[in-house]
């Protein structure tokens, strides 16, 4: 089978729908959604015009893909049922962590499609440009897997199970752990009866400056200056946050250390 035209959906949380609405949009058949919340299985097949099923012993049998975006958690619960489906379709998961070789005595064609971005159900994604990381076990599958992530305007780069590892990882430095920057920011902020949207042109400004030089070139502040004063006086601000003094420390201290290393 050298052709992806009829996919299934197994997983209907942020990824699947997002992933699901740019592949219909791109011109491929979703023909099911499995999940096994009604409620939200009944949602994503209403969007993409397609059934769904709630049991594994319903999934289709004639997908030529299956994709896979569930929590890493329930992974090796449900692949054995998904891949005995068909045994000539291509089965991947989504998931930036977890190694291809889950599949391993599973299917017989499987790899991995990993899109790497933040997704919410409710917030609109353009995927031009997004970058997807793709592995197949058979090299032929890998024309396949970049095809379909290109069609939606993203762009596949091939990336083995151990380099996937450490792009999930730097992607929970660059988004998860930044936006809980943002959560700790606004909690100052709404203490004092300042509202957060006054960081929106801050916030902005520091994203687009690594587009056009590194993140330690970017840097500024206190911490890139060795600036104890003002450091001690934000550390004094947060005695009663003894949590958050501690990761104030901690990261001014990582700061000091790129910048000085970088200028050795």
């Amino acid at each position: 089978m050298n052709t992806i035209n009829r996919i299934s959906l197994i997983g209907a949380g942020n990824v699947a729908t997002h992933l699901g609405k740019a592949l219909k949009q791109a011109g491929y058949s979703i023909i099911q959604v499995f999940s096994r919340t009604q409620e939200s299985a009944s949602e994503l097949a209403e969007i993409l015009q397609c059934s769904y099923v709630t049991s594994l012993a319903e999934i289709s049998t004639q997908a030529d893909l299956y994709l896979v975006s569930v929590k890493d958690a329930v992974l090796e619960e449900i692949l054995p049922a998904i891949g005995s489906k068909n045994p000539e379709a291509l089965f991947v998961h989504t998931a930036g962590s977890v190694p291809m070789g889950i599949w391993e005595g599973k299917a017989s064609r499987y790899g991995v499609l990993y899109p790497m971005q933040t997704f919410s159900k409710q917030q609109a994604l353009s995927f031009q440009n997004l970058p997807f990381f793709i592995e197949a076990n058979r090299q032929e599958d890998v024309p396949l897997l970049q095809k379909l992530a290109e069609s939606t305007g993203a762009k596949a780069y091939e990336a083995s199970s151990e380099q996937r590892k450490y792009l999930h990882l730097a992607a929970v430095f660059a988004c998860n752990f930044s936006n809980q920057m943002y959560a700790i920011s606004n909690k100052i902020l709404q203490q004092h009866g300042l509202p957060f949207e006054a960081m929106f042109p801050l916030i902005d400004e520091t994203a687009r400056k690594v587009h056009q030089v590194s993140p330690v070139e970017a840097q500024t502040g206190p911490a890139k200056r060795n600036d104890r004063n003002v450091m001690d006086r934000h550390l004094n601000m947060l005695a009663e946050e003894p949590e958050l003094a501690a990761m104030y420390e901690q990261i001014s201290h990582s700061i000091h250390q790129f910048s000085s290393d970088k200028n050795k």
